[in-house]
């Protein structure tokens, strides 16, 4: 699994969302540097976190326990945790958790 974090550019509006890019595996080996790697990215976020999941080969339960926990650190800060470029089969593991419903995706 690698993280690529993309925050705003230098002298973009505040509002403007933070992207993190994520490729690979999220699992068992993954999830605790994903875990970390994302609450920094909190620390330095916008109002808005967008994950990017286009390059996610795998994610298993502890990858969507890492979003559930990192979006309830992400609330009371006032930032909202969003995806996009959910693969097929990650969009079909959220929509039976009924997780589809807790995170905004974006096209």
């Amino acid at each position: 699994m690698t993280v690529i974090d993309t925050a705003p550019l230098a002298g973009m509006s505040a509002s403007a969302p933070t992207l993190v890019h994520l490729s690979g595996d999220i699992d068992i080996f993954t999830t605790a540097r994903l875990r970390k790697r994302l609450i920094t990215a909190l620390d330095h976020s916008t109002d808005l976190l967008v994950l990017d999941l286009s390059r996610v080969t795998f994610c298993g339960a502890g990858g969507i326990g890492v979003l559930v926990g990192v979006q309830g650190r992400a609330r009371p800060r006032g930032i909202t945790l969003a995806l996009t470029g959910v693969p097929p089969r990650m969009a079909r593991l959220l929509r039976i958790t009924g997780l589809d419903h807790r995170f905004p995706v974006m096209a």
